[in-house]
């Protein structure tokens, strides 16, 4: 009586993180190396970027004031207590303006631009990955880094120093406006104080550095959108993903782009 051999089955390996990591950046390297590419070889796609300008940018103002004039409500309220415990009360508009204006304004840009932008960009990519409108662009011979990609890169490194702009003035006046509320002072003199002994060093790199976070959002979901698969799933796995990674990444560039500032800027 012959007995009928066993074949043993053998798991599929699990990938090991470390090199899924590194396959992950060397896949965005070789995307980005696409993009710029494609960025820089006419015909430009300037019709298109100034719509994601527009996306990116104008429709992005009203929540960007909101959250920047809730900051410099909240900022007032707390630095005051603080400081008349310590007998500084007259520091008061400097430390709104310079908090608002050098920190607290760009990274709540950038962490609002990746919530609200990066899930755009990443589902809309994703959703026109999945329903195979990407490869269509392809067929027509389009390039789809230069019109899908570039655009949308370009114009989140554009807007964001425009909107962390507008969410530092809207914090700074918003602060003036309960510090007022509280105590009476006049806007000027609150202006004149805060920026006494200022300087554009002071501002202007903390605002630009927003650039990158810009950059890092517009890549990240384009990435992330066009490598997206698996239908509807798919489609919600990219933006969520987009908005994860690229707030990861926003504060983490904000730790070297402060040091690099006090470094460059003394």
């Amino acid at each position: 009586m012959s007995s009928t051999p066993q074949v043993a089955l053998s798991e599929p390996a699990t990938p090991n993180p470390i090199v899924s990591f590194l396959a992950w950046f060397g896949e965005l390297g070789v995307f980005l190396w696409r993009v710029v590419t494609s960025a820089i070889t006419p015909p430009y796609e300037f019709a298109e970027f100034f719509r994601q300008l527009d996306e990116v940018g104008s429709k992005s103002l009203p929540l960007i004031a909101a959250a920047g004039g809730a900051i410099g409500v909240v900022l007032a309220l707390e630095t005051r207590n603080s400081l008349v415990r310590f007998g500084a009360k007259s520091l008061l508009p400097t430390t709104i303006i310079f908090s608002v204006i050098t920190e607290m304004g760009p990274i709540i840009t950038g962490l609002i631009v990746s919530g609200r932008v990066g899930a755009g960009i990443g589902a809309e990519l994703a959703a026109m990955r999945v329903t195979e409108q990407i490869d269509a662009i392809e067929a027509s011979a389009v390039n789809p880094y230069k019109l899908l990609a570039a655009t949308r890169i370009l114009a989140c490194i554009v807007a964001m120093p425009l909107l962390t702009l507008v969410a530092s003035a809207c914090g700074v006046f918003m602060g003036w406006v309960a510090a007022t509320l509280i105590e009476p002072v006049s806007l000027t003199h609150f202006i004149s104080v805060g920026f006494k002994g200022a300087s554009f060093k002071d501002f202007l790199p903390p605002t630009f550095k927003t650039s990158v976070y810009g950059f890092i959002i517009g890549t990240i979901a384009c990435f992330t959108g066009m490598r997206a698969k698996g239908g509807a799933a798919g489609v919600g796995n990219a933006a969520t993903t987009s908005v994860v990674l690229s707030s990861l990444f926003v504060i983490l560039s904000d730790v070297i782009l402060v040091k690099l500032i006090l470094i460059l800027f003394p």
